[in-house]
């Protein structure tokens, strides 16, 4: 299957953002008086959406949970944001796809306006063709949501859904891609737990962005 089309999620899969998510986690959970002082036991907030992560790994109600929100960006807004670093390799797969003819457009649970401040920031907004992020009100805010969005700004109708395919690094990419016909890609150098990305039904795993890039471009 060649692929003209090709979806990126952004947090472990384009970057690695734990220090800056963990810390914006550390600080919203403060607030509701939950000291969770290893950044390590946080890292199951990334890839997720926010809200699904708070009421899923600390039982807040949907109330609790929007103000969990609320606090998180009190941090990431202003810090978190760049505590943020590219993985190695993906500035060369990104122009090696655009080079070779792909159409690049990133998908991702994170805020559209922060994701566009984070491949500014990175030099990487140059190879996306379109930039689909969750809406900060939250009307837009499963992966299925932004990936539907994708599909509309793209203009990729039926047909062309056989030629898109999802990369991401957790069952939340693999899931959505699957539930609108798409082929999916799981990465393996992100956050998923061994065994997540399989069970999830990715149509095809990666170890490393060298292995990512024989596959997109095969």
């Amino acid at each position: 299957m060649s692929f003209k089309y090709i979806l990126f999620d952004l947090d472990g899969t384009l970057t690695d953002p734990k220090e800056g998510i963990t810390k914006s986690v550390q600080h919203a959970l403060r607030a509701f008086g939950i000291d969770e002082p290893d950044l390590d036991q946080l890292v199951s907030f990334i890839g997720p959406p926010l809200i699904e992560s708070f009421r899923d790994f600390y039982d807040f109600t949907p109330e609790q949970a929007l103000e969990g929100v609320a606090k998180y960006r009190e941090y990431f807004c202003d810090r978190g944001i760049f505590e943020n670093k590219v993985i190695p390799g993906i500035p060369r797969l990104l122009q090696n796809l655009k080079e070779n003819g792909k159409i690049l457009c990133l998908a991702t649970s994170k805020p559209e306006p922060f994701a566009r401040k984070i491949l500014e920031h990175f030099d990487l907004m140059q190879w996306f063709d379109e930039t689909v992020g969750a809406s900060l009100d939250e009307s837009r805010g499963t992966k299925k949501d932004v990936i539907e969005d994708a599909l509309r700004r793209l203009q990729i109708g039926e047909k062309e859904r056989r030629e898109t395919v999802m990369v991401g690094d957790r069952k939340h990419d693999i899931l959505a891609a699957s539930a609108l016909e798409l082929s999916s890609v799981g990465v393996t150098f992100g956050y998923a737990p061994e065994g997540e990305l399989k069970t999830a039904g990715a149509g095809h795993i990666v170890s490393s962005v060298e292995e990512l890039e024989a596959y997109l471009l095969k």
